[in-house]
């Protein structure tokens, strides 16, 4: 499967954002990517480093405008594409929301962001209501993607699950960065982290991942904080963690990775671990804590 992927920064014009989006789309699509990637909330900034109404303005019905562009630049490109927005599901009630797009431009299926972070820069949960489609790959006609979405990433039980299900591979739209006041062996620690918990859930599982940041600084427009300095670093990994792209943290890119699907039965072969998994003692993992 030949997957591109999209590393962007981005302006405070969501039209801007678009035709930027699309251009990346077309050129990826060109170039012979059959499986287009896009990163979290591509069409605006990271609003979420403040608490503000206003940017409830940036949220889209869905089905609507966000739809009708990016399923129209699926069928146009022949691609299939993952997009990521803010689905406004309801006055009062809206999502972080991946939707995957069919070659035809068509809808393949969607998913909700279940993890939601609150934490300083990153106020999510004053926008986004939790997932509530579970954790189920969606089939296209390359396959059953396993669609997650950026805190999902540190969650080994959202990757297991989608696995389960039959996911062929993990896919996070992201947006993470460092704190601009940090010191640098903080945000090298930061960084690894993030790029050695995926690499595990692949291993883990025996499939790949495609991890899709943004790159570059957002001002916080609140002036309480330093900003973010999104550190990019996208990278698509095989199912042993083994590296077939690393993308900057310090500049845009778009890049095509040619990722062996086949392989994967390989590694499950040689490493079986959902055969020596003991299901009948993970009873503990649904509750909360053990003491």
């Amino acid at each position: 499967m030949k997957i591109g992927i999209v590393q962007h920064s981005f302006s405070e014009d969501p039209a801007t954002n678009r035709a930027r989006n699309l251009a990346a789309i077309r050129s990826l699509a060109d170039d012979g990517a059959r499986l287009v990637v896009l990163s979290e909330l591509h069409d605006s900034l990271y609003f979420c480093q403040t608490e503000d109404v206003g940017n409830f303005s940036y949220a889209q019905p869905y089905p609507g405008e966000f739809f009708d562009i990016y399923s129209r630049a699926a069928a146009e490109n022949g691609v299939v594409l993952v997009a990521s927005g803010f689905e406004r599901r309801a006055p009062g009630l809206y999502h972080n929301t991946a939707v995957v797009f069919e070659k035809d431009g068509s809808v393949a299926g969607q998913y909700r962001k279940m993890h939601i972070p609150d934490d300083p820069g990153f106020y999510e949960k004053f926008y986004f209501t939790p997932g509530d489609m579970g954790f189920h790959p969606i089939e296209t006609s390359l396959g059953r993607l396993g669609v997650l979405v950026c805190w999902d990433q540190w969650y080994p039980e959202a990757a297991r699950l989608m696995a389960l299900d039959g996911a062929d591979l993990l896919i996070y739209p992201t947006a993470i960065g460092w704190n601009p006041d940090d010191d640098p062996g903080e945000k090298a620690r930061q960084r690894e982290a993030w790029i050695t918990v995926q690499r595990g859930h692949a291993v883990a599982n025996g499939i790949p991942v495609v991890s899709v940041n943004r790159v570059g600084y957002e001002e916080d427009p609140s002036g309480a904080s330093s900003g973010i300095d999104f550190w990019g670093s996208s990278f698509v990994c095989g199912p042993q963690g083994e590296f077939l792209t690393l993308a900057p943290d310090d500049r845009q890119a778009e890049e095509i990775v040619d990722v062996d699907l086949r392989h994967c039965e390989n590694v499950r072969q040689w490493w079986p671990f959902l055969r020596d998994r003991r299901i009948d003692a993970y009873a503990d993992l649904t509750k909360r804590f053990l003491r």
